[in-house]
């Protein structure tokens, strides 16, 4: 039987963020399989060395972060439980080894899991409105690009 989806928080958010927090958030009874992901700045990109980042969304990131997410559906799980999920983005400034992107979810089996939080974390990516930029320690700066704006409200420039 189809399920719907229980999102129990989806977001972003200026504070810390904890794989634990939202593993123990998506947790159930009836979770056979609890499946997370952990995106953490690394000292590294490109080749340069990576002293910090700051994350900055456009207004719309956290509506644009729903529709993903809405527009997942009913999900199968074949228990016929609901499949839920947790997951927030950084905002603001973060060093090297904190999280910047969290998702959990949990389903009955693995399989669902495994494949809904794969792609939760490929959509958000390529989808939310969120700009990155890196401070290398040879004092360079570097913006990227992360996701887009719906192209019926953008802005001329989209970047901060």
């Amino acid at each position: 039987m189809d399920t719907s989806i229980e999102v129990v928080f989806a977001g972003l958010s200026s504070q810390p963020i904890s794989v634990d927090a939202a593993i123990a958030a998506v947790e159930s009874d009836t979770a056979g399989a609890v499946v997370s992901f952990s995106g953490v700045v690394r000292n590294h990109d490109g080749g340069k060395q990576v002293q910090r980042l700051s994350y900055s969304a456009h207004p719309l990131a956290t509506a644009v972060l729903n529709e993903v997410v809405a527009s997942l559906g009913a999900v199968r799980d074949p228990s016929g439980h609901p499949v839920r999920i947790w997951l927030a983005h950084r905002v603001g400034p973060l060093e090297i080894g904190e999280p910047a992107l969290v998702c959990a979810v949990a389903s009955s089996h693995r399989a669902e899991a495994f494949e809904l939080c794969s792609a939760l974390v490929e959509r958000i990516k390529a989808e939310v409105p969120i700009w990155k930029e890196q401070f290398f320690t040879d004092g360079s700066v570097e913006w990227v690009g992360a996701g887009h704006v719906p192209p019926d409200v953008a802005p001329e420039n989209p970047q901060p």
